[in-house]
């Protein structure tokens, strides 16, 4: 079904694939691999987008860049006290997460406000509550052929388009505000392979699937373009693309980029956009890091279990080994809940040997696309959901998406089952939307099923567990009254979509280029802005406030989303929710840590604990006193930050004291950013933590480590358990400019220097 290259391949004249190189040509074709590595789609477009001379080192500028209403206020609040004037591209602000504005007050649409007077201001594009989720307004609207865009959400992909997309932290989209640059090494290039055609009920959920299965754990595309190229991508249209595509951030890939062909070019047609098309293909050879070999028509319909998007098996394996794999889901649960997990029985909901679910949902970028919801009509068709617990929502991705089901039908075949059909929302993605009760167990066509993310609390004894599965499974669930079901055999073709962009033209704030310097941004009472953040000192000791030896750390877990998403636009508000799923101690201990290096700034520090460990300090570092060692606070985790692209997962943490973070390595190059952005210095270290929460570490000349190659970096742990004693930290590669925003602070302190600097 998928197979992983275990070595660099050649792909030559579209079709031939070399495995083992050991020769300099192929039937008379040099294989050179410099050369080659031009062949590429995605060189093609790193190439174009690069304004550096080094390909090896690219600093790149977008197209376009979207934001959603968790992130869009921060983002322009920071480009703000940057020194920003209008927005110097195309930037979309929509308002799918905080859309709901019946909790917490005025917050949310005071939000929404704030975004729609920052659009009239520095001109941007405004997309009101439920017009439409981010990812599908940027497909029908922005993505095209050959385009880089940027997005500060994790799934932002647009591969399927020709777009080169990519989801990173508040940080660097601010960075494009500022015409500064989105500056990497260039990444490897992973082919994928797609071939053959999928059967009958198998839908695009299925395929991403499979696919994750096979990659995340192994770290096959880590940070990597993924490439999709091959004879399978013929078989399947573009709608179709698009739901393999966005799924490809859950493989903890950098990007991704399909070939391009006539069904490419009849989407665009269809969006009254065909101007941007272009056919995108591999040269006649190209240079591939690696490849994954897909057999599209010999995957059957799939479901990743809780609590990752990577724990995948087909429905046909689960429902024959049910009590074996639940109770494996019932062990992690266990470690991930505590006591609420223990009470997390999957195991009961199996009746007569079959898997009973409360809840099906089709939603979001993933699921809630045309094609999606068409054949999850057609499978509930004059049929009922049930009259028991179960229960269904479908929410199409936009209101273009609603008129077209509407007109076909398909609205009031869903109505007609049972099914309740819903506006255009993100919340069930991430936690915001139809959470499941206590020991529920719902089944989604959306992007994640990490815990936590459809909106339990296990701190306060309530715990619930989602599996993803494809809409057309969902729907075949459904129609069996909950019963977990494939759909297969599905004879089936869905009419051809056709686009009102009428809702869009009557109702979104188009105001590129329009920037209006009069206008004042609205802004409510929980918008507050950035608090002041000082700039790295001589010497740092960092008080360890929370150890976490699970081997993935998500940025959910560091920075709950859900309800807390109405906090969003309040850094400090918001910092008080800091691991509060995984650590509830944590704010507390990281907020005494803050208080202790604002007393010493402001030359009042007295503390009985802090001068025992000076003193055991300058034991170590005679030159090291109150006035130059930084006082912050330190989270150790495995492997950190997998998920969302949201930076509050950094920033949260450094308004409330962070300084650092230690890791074994990162999950994202996205969350270490955030980091960085929010000058954080993002340790690594390869041996297993002895040290404790409690315990603190000093690191003496920081900003002269900074200026090597931070390889070898000696830190001392002073604890109450034992003597002094060293451990080895590293810190990856860093470019220069992501050194002096780690030395000024932050980077809103690196933007207002250099602004100052230029008006001297």
């Amino acid at each position: 079904m998928i197979k992983l290259y275990n070595s660099p391949v050649y792909f030559i004249d579209n079709e031939v694939i070399i495995e083992d190189i050991k020769t300099p040509e192929y039937k008379g074709v040099p294989l050179d691999r410099d050369e080659a590595i031009k062949g590429t789609i995605a060189y093609s477009l790193f190439k174009a987008h690069n304004t550096s001379k080094d390909m090896k080192k690219l600093k790149l500028k977008f197209d376009a860049m979207a934001s959603h209403d968790i992130t869009f206020v921060g983002i322009i609040q920071t480009a703000k006290a940057s020194g920003m004037t209008s927005f110097p591209l195309p930037y979309v602000l929509t308002n799918c997460h905080n859309s709901l504005c019946a909790v917490g007050g005025t917050i949310n649409e005071d939000d929404h406000m704030f975004g729609l007077s920052a659009a009239k201001k520095y001109g941007g594009i405004y997309v009101p509550a439920h017009i439409a989720v981010i990812h599908q307004y940027m497909r029908e609207a922005f993505a095209g052929c050959a385009k880089m865009i940027l997005g500060s959400d994790s799934h932002t992909r647009y591969g399927a388009l020709g777009t080169m997309a990519m989801g990173e932290g508040g940080g660097e989209l601010v960075k494009q505000l500022l015409c500064d640059t989105y500056d990497i090494n260039y990444p490897e290039v992973i082919a994928v392979y797609l071939e053959g055609k999928p059967m009958p009920g198998v839908g695009p959920q299925d395929v991403a699937l499979a696919i994750i299965g096979a990659v995340f754990k192994n770290g096959y595309v880590k940070n990597k373009v993924m490439e999709f190229i091959g004879p399978g991508i013929a078989s399947i249209d573009t709608d179709f693309r698009n739901g393999i595509d966005v799924m490809t951030t859950e493989t903890a890939c950098l990007s991704s980029i399909w070939e391009t062909d006539d069904d490419t070019k009849r989407f665009l047609e269809i969006h009254k956009r065909e101007d941007e098309y272009k056919r995108l293909r591999p040269q006649k050879v190209a240079y591939y890091d690696g490849m994954v070999r897909v057999d599209m028509s010999k995957i059957k319909p799939m479901i990743a279990l809780p609590f990752h998007p990577s724990n995948v098996y087909s429905i046909e394996e689960l429902n024959s080994n049910l009590d074996d794999i639940l109770r494996s889901v019932e062990v992690e649960a266990k470690k991930i809940g505590g006591s609420a997990g223990e009470e997390l029985k999957l195991t009961d909901r199996i009746i007569d040997g079959k898997l009973h679910v409360q809840q099906g949902i089709i939603a979001g970028c993933a699921g809630g696309g045309y094609t999606n919801i068409m054949e999850a009509a057609y499978i509930l068709k004059d049929k009922s959901c049930g009259f028991d617990e179960f229960n269904m929502a479908v929410y199409p991705s936009s209101q273009a998406v609603y008129l077209d089901l509407n007109k076909k039908g398909a609205i009031t075949d869903l109505m007609e089952s049972g099914v309740v059909v819903k506006t255009a929302f993100c919340g069930p993605c991430f936690g915001a939307g139809d959470t499941p009760s206590h020991r529920g167990l719902s089944i989604r066509h959306t992007t994640r099923n990490f815990p936590n993310r459809e909106g339990s609390k296990p701190g306060a004894g309530q715990m619930s567990a989602v599996a993803l599965m494809d809409a057309r499974s969902v729907a075949a669930t459904a129609a069996a009254g909950g019963i977990l079901t494939p759909a297969t055999d599905i004879d089936y073709k869905v009419p051809e979509y056709n686009y009102d962009d009428r809702a869009y033209k009557n109702r979104i704030y188009v105001g590129f280029k329009k920037a209006d310097p009069e206008k004042k941004l609205v802004y409510g009472p929980n918008i507050k802005d950035w608090p002041l953040m000082e700039s790295l000192n001589e010497n740092i000791l960092l008080k360890v406030c929370s150890k976490i030896l699970d081997e993935v750390t998500t940025t959910d877990e560091l920075i709950p989303s859900g309800e807390t998403s109405s906090y969003r636009s309040n850094p400090l508000g918001l910092a008080q929710f800091t691991l509060s799923r995984r650590d509830p101690m944590y704010v507390g201990r990281s907020s005494k840590v803050y208080e202790l290096e604002q007393a010493r700034v402001a030359g009042t520090l007295c503390d009985v604990e802090i001068e025992h460990v000076f003193n055991e300090i300058k034991k170590i570092d005679p030159n090291a006193d109150f006035k130059n060692t930084e006082i912050g606070s330190v989270i150790y985790a495995k492997k950190p930050g997998d998920g969302s692209a949201r930076e509050q997962a950094a920033s949260c943490q450094r308004v409330i004291g962070g300084l650092a973070n230690i890791a074994s390595e990162y999950a994202t190059k996205r969350y270490r950013s955030n980091l960085i952005n929010w000058g954080m210095l993002p340790f690594l270290m390869s041996e297993a933590p002895e040290f404790e929460v409690g315990d603190y570490i000093y690191i003496g000349l920081i900003k002269d480590i900074l200026k090597t190659d931070m390889a070898n970096i000696k830190a001392y742990v002073i604890g109450e358990k034992k003597d002094v004693y060293s451990i080895n930290l590293s810190i990856a590669p860093m470019t220069e400019e992501e050194k002096q925003i780690i030395n000024a602070g932050c980077l809103i302190n690196y933007n207002k220097n250099r602004i100052k600097a230029k008006n001297k």
